[in-house]
Order: structure tokens, then sequence, then C-alpha cells
């Protein structure tokens, strides 16, 4: 019989290297049922008459209500967590700023594609409301190699599948790098999914940040000729 593992190694260990995480951020009851209330009848008054849709597709708002006043609570909201992701993961910063923000609203049938969000940080969104049957997002591996050999698993888990389904909920703000792959399957409920997205980036960026980070061989400084 062969050897087990207990008898050879005296200590096994798993170092998650490189690791893609996406915060998940549950706002306390008593301050998401109010405001989220009061931004969708903003939202409602907002967006009065509603175009009609294809069957399938859903209805998105110009990307600016991070500039509508009834929304300044929720982008607070948003800074500070984005706040609080940059700092777990200790990026050297001055200040974060949201770039855009938009409501998608979802009735039955209607989703999104897989897609990043190109030119920022960090991507987020928090769920004004989500009904039983549009209750999840999906982030999808980065690697896009990673199907290159793919065996059949035993289990799906965090190590082995290329798609993850996270479920979500009202009052729920969700933050991940704007890199990353994400979509949303089909509302199943008659109730309308409604999410608010945001995009966060550093002011300034190429001023305060953009500049190599090692030091290099100093120059001698020489006088112009005037």
């Amino acid at each position: 019989m062969p050897p087990s593992p207990r008898d050879l190694f005296a200590e096994t260990s798993v170092q998650a290297l490189f690791p893609t995480c996406v915060w998940v951020c549950d706002l306390k009851p008593e301050v998401h049922e109010p405001m989220n209330r009061r931004l969708l009848a903003t939202l409602d008054a907002l967006t009065d008459p509603k175009p009609a849709l294809p069957p399938g597709r859903n209805w998105q708002t110009e990307q600016t209500l991070h500039e509508v006043p009834e929304f300044a609570e929720l982008m607070e909201i948003g800074v500070l967590a984005a706040r609080g992701v940059l700092d777990a993961i200790a990026v050297k910063y001055t200040d974060i700023m949201i770039t855009g923000a938009w409501a998608n609203i979802n009735p039955k049938g209607a989703g999104h594609p897989p897609h990043i969000h190109p030119n920022n940080y960090l991507s987020g969104v928090y769920y004004l409301h989500a009904p039983t049957g549009g209750d999840s997002i999906t982030f999808h591996d980065p690697r896009k190699q990673i199907d290159l050999i793919s065996p059949e698993v035993k289990k799906p888990n965090v190590y082995n599948s290329p798609i993850h389904m996270v479920k979500i909920q009202s009052g729920r703000m969700m933050l991940f790098p704007a890199w990353l792959g994400h979509s949303v399957v089909a509302n199943q409920n008659q109730e309308l999914r409604v999410s608010v997205s945001l995009n966060f980036m550093f002011p300034n960026f190429a001023e305060t940040m953009g500049q190599p980070k090692w030091p290099g061989l100093p120059l001698k400084r020489t006088g112009g000729s005037g």
C-alpha cells in the first residue's frame, strides 16, 4: 500500500496567491430601508414615462446619478466603502471619486451580458430591490486560458470554477476590481430588480500616481542655455 500524505508530510498548507476579491457590504436595515424607499420613488419620478422595451431588455439611466442631490447619501456610502477597500489592500492614495453612477432597472427576463468597467480602478453595485429569482450576480474568472485543460470536477468550488454566482439582497453593496468580468442572469420575478452601478477612480491619477515606481540612476542637472 502506498504511503499516505500523513505518513510523509509534517505539515501542508494552501497559499492563495494573486486573489481576486469581491467586497460585500450590507447596510443596516434602519439605514437602507428608508433610503431605498426614497431612491426607488426618485427613480420612478426621474424615468417617467419609461420607453417601451423589447423582450429581454432593461432600462438604464444616464451615468450622472452621482450628481443628483437625492442620491448624495448613497454616493457618500459608496465612497466610504471604496476607501475601506483601498485601506484593506494597503493602496497608497490621496482620494477616490465616483466617475459615473447609473441605475439598472430589470423587468422579468432582463439581465446583463458579461462586461467590465474600463478606465476605472474599482466598480460597485448597490441593490435597491432584489426580488427572489433576480437575486444574484455572476463573476467570471479573469484568467482567459483557465479552460485550456478543464477536467471534470467532483464538486465546484473557488479553486475549480470559471464562474461564481453570488447572492444579492436589498441594501447590499458589492465592490470589485473594475477589470473583473461580471454578468447578471435574467430576472425571473415579475417584480423589478433595481440596482445602482458605481465606478471609482483616483482624481488626477496622471499627476499624482501615474509616475514610475522605481527610482533609477539620478541624472546630473544642467543649466539651460537661456
